[in-house]
C-alpha cells in the first residue's frame, strides 16, 4: 500500500501537468478568442468576441441578410490592422452618433473623419458606398417605370434623396407612354433651396427628346414635404413653360419623410392638389 507522502507526491504532480481537455463533440464550434493585440488592450469593457460571432462568419454562415446594421458597416470597417472588435465598436458608435443607419446615407467624409478611428481614406470609401447605393436604385433592371402616377414617382425617388443634407432638383424625362428615359438632377442647394428655372427644366426635356416630364426636389432639412411659397410660384412658373413648349408637364411632387409628414403620406403631389 504506498505511503501517505506517495499520495500527496501523486497529487501533486497532477495539479502541476494538467490532462488534456476532453474532445469536443462532432459539430460543435470551438469559441476560441481572437488576439486583438497586446493583453492589456482586452482589459476594457469591451465584450470579447468569440468566433462564431464574428461578422464575417456570420455573413458565411447566414447569409448577408442576418447581418445587423452594426455587422455591415463593421464589414466594410474591419482590415488594413483593424480587427473585428475594434470594427464592431466603431460601427456602434457611428450608428449612435448618426441615429440611424438611414441617417449615415447622408453623411459626407468630413462627418465619418470626425469620428475616432476613421481616416481620410476610410471616409471616402464610406460616401462612395452610401452614393453607390443610391445610384444603384436609380437602374430600372428591366423595363423602363412608368411615371404617370404621385405614387409610382415618389416610390422611384424615395431612395435616391434618403439621407441627402441638402436640396436637389431632379427632371424625370419621360416617353410618350410616360416611360422614364434619364433623370436628371438639375440643380444642388442648400439645405432649404434647390428652385430650378423653367428654362433650364426644359432644356433638359428638350436636349433628351422626352415629350413629358416630372419634377422632384426633396425636403431634408425638415422632412416635411407641404410646398412652401417659392415651391408653389416656380410649379406654376414650369406650367406655363410647359404650355410654350408642349411639353407636358405630368407632376412637380416634393419628397419628404413619412414621420415628418402631417398627412403621414410622406410626398406631396401638386397634380393631386389640383395645381396642375
Amino acid at each position: 500500500m504506498p505511503s501517505r507522502a506517495n499520495a500527496r507526491d501523486a497529487l501533486d504532480n497532477r495539479a502541476s501537468k494538467p490532462g488534456r481537455a476532453a474532445p469536443r463533440a462532432p459539430g460543435t464550434m470551438q469559441q476560441s478568442l481572437f488576439d486583438f493585440g497586446a493583453v492589456s488592450s482586452l482589459t476594457d469593457d469591451s465584450p470579447a468576441i468569440a468566433c462564431g460571432e464574428q461578422p464575417q462568419q456570420r455573413m458565411e454562415a447566414f447569409g448577408v441578410t442576418a447581418m445587423s446594421d452594426t455587422e455591415l458597416i463593421a464589414m466594410m470597417l474591419q482590415g488594413n490592422g483593424v480587427g473585428a472588435k475594434d470594427a464592431l465598436a466603431v460601427a456602434r458608435s457611428l450608428v449612435a452618433e448618426a441615429g440611424s443607419l438611414a441617417a449615415l446615407a447622408g453623411w459626407q467624409p468630413a462627418d465619418f473623419r470626425k469620428m475616432k478611428s476613421i481616416g481620410r481614406i476610410k471616409g471616402c470609401q464610406l460616401s462612395a458606398i452610401a452614393e453607390i447605393g443610391r445610384r444603384m436604385m436609380r437602374g430600372t433592371g428591366g423595363a423602363l417605370p412608368i411615371m404617370n402616377r404621385a405614387e409610382l414617382i415618389a416610390a422611384h425617388m424615395e431612395p435616391i434623396v434618403l439621407g441627402l443634407a441638402v436640396e436637389k432638383f431632379y427632371v424625370l424625362c419621360l416617353n410618350r407612354k410616360n416611360r422614364l428615359i434619364k433623370l436628371v438632377e438639375a440643380t444642388s442647394g442648400t439645405a432649404t433651396a434647390a428652385l430650378a428655372h423653367p428654362r433650364e427644366v426644359f432644356r433638359i426635356a428638350i436636349r433628351e427628346g422626352a415629350t413629358a416630364v416630372v419634377c422632384v426636389h426633396n425636403h431634408p432639412s425638415s422632412g416635411d414635404p407641404a410646398p412652401s411659397n417659392p415651391d408653389v410660384v416656380v410649379t406654376r412658373q414650369l406650367r406655363e413653360a410647359a404650355k410654350a413648349v408642349d411639353i407636358e408637364l405630368i407632376d412637380h411632387v416634393i419628397i419628404g419623410r413619412r414621420e415628418s409628414d402631417p398627412l403621414g403620406v410622406g410626398f406631396y403631389s401638386f397634380r393631386n392638389a389640383g395645381m396642375l
